[in-house]
């Protein structure tokens, strides 16, 4: 397999997502990181925003592309060309709803394969949720994001950085 899709809300991107992208690049030679539209959540930066986040932090990175869609998830794999669904897989709780959208994809798309990576130790607990709970309250979320992200949740929410 030579293109996985990574997709996801990553409102924001975070220090784990980036994890994924890189450990993703080991094991693919193309990385497709797809901003979807979640219904389910209330987004705090517009699908343009989180590309333009998404594209900083991959700038550097060969082989990655960023790419915003307003489908289903299988079926944007189906389109783009991908052989894998790339999916960090955090703790326990994460597994049931993960395991039940890798089943449908499969159901949808069964020439992907979805392909969930452990994250590293240091971004076990790390989700985009918390960090915006975090920069809400003018606590500091340099620890968890790259400092041009912890900017603009700054900006998002009247704080200082």
């Amino acid at each position: 397999m030579k293109k996985a899709l990574y997709p996801g809300s990553f409102d924001p991107i975070t220090n784990g997502h980036i994890d994924i992208i890189v450990r993703g690049l080991d094991l693919f030679e193309n990385v497709v990181v797809g901003i979807g539209v979640n219904l389910a959540k209330e987004s705090l930066f517009t699908v343009g925003e989180r590309i333009d986040m998404v594209r900083e932090v991959a700038r550097d990175l060969r082989g990655v592309e960023v790419v915003g869609y307003d489908i289903l998830t299988a079926q944007f794999a189906q389109q783009i060309g991908a052989g894998a669904i790339l999916r960090g897989l955090r703790a326990i709780s994460d597994f049931e709803y993960e395991f039940q959208m890798a089943l449908a994809n499969r159901e949808l798309f069964p020439e992907a394969e979805t392909v969930f990576l452990m994250p590293s130790l240091n971004n076990v607990y790390l989700n985009s949720s918390m960090v915006k709970t975090i920069a809400l309250h003018g606590g500091d979320v340099s620890k968890f994001v790259p400092d041009f992200v912890a900017r603009r949740l700054a900006e998002k929410f009247g704080g200082l950085v």
